[in-house]
């Protein structure tokens, strides 16, 4: 296993850590800020598995069907967690997780036709927009600034999930067509 499929593991294993930590405040008072740390590293490793994997033709059918995988259950759990403290609007996340639904489906039928679909510059945004979003929701600063702050990327967060939902679905309308 190479170095970019570890990390991609570590990420997976990073999960449950994550959640626990949020949820049972473990730690008190900074169980909030070991969550954060937690949140941040697993986010970091996304970063670094895919420049490694593509700088060093490390690329693998395993990470390009994990990595992705990793990134959701991360992020979904994360605002999941974050509905349950009351710090994310649940039909925010909602939307958001359909989208994903909807693209796995996508990519489950090219798949079974033998297209590869990549992912998208929209779908990068959507993505670090969420982890941002994420960051912020669990940091929690009681500072007017950082709130309003909070809002913006959460609002930003959701439309980049929609349009990149639109802009994948156009680019790849031909998935959907029928065969002869």
């Amino acid at each position: 296993m190479n170095l970019p499929n570890k990390l991609t593991l570590f990420r997976v294993i990073l999960i449950p850590f994550f959640v626990a930590i949020l949820l049972t405040d473990c730690f008190g008072d900074n169980s909030k800020w070991a969550a954060l740390a937690i949140f941040i590293i697993a986010s970091l490793t996304d970063l670094m598995d895919g420049k490694i994997a593509r700088k060093y033709n490390l690329v693998t059918n395993f990470g390009k069907f994990m990595d992705p995988l990793a990134d959701k259950c991360l992020v979904c759990s994360a605002m999941i967690c974050l509905v349950e403290k009351g710090r994310l609007a649940s039909w925010i996340v909602i939307i958001i997780i359909v989208r994903e639904f909807i693209i796995s489906g996508f990519r489950l039928i090219a798949s079974d036709r033998g297209i590869v679909i990549a992912a998208s510059y929209w779908g990068k945004f959507k993505t670090t927009f969420q982890m941002v979003m994420v960051i912020l929701l669990i940091a929690d600063l009681q500072i007017p600034a950082v709130q309003v702050l909070t809002v913006a990327v959460t609002w930003a967060a959701l439309i980049l999930t929609i349009i990149s939902l639109a802009d994948y679905i156009w680019k790849n309308r031909n998935v959907l067509k029928e065969e002869a």
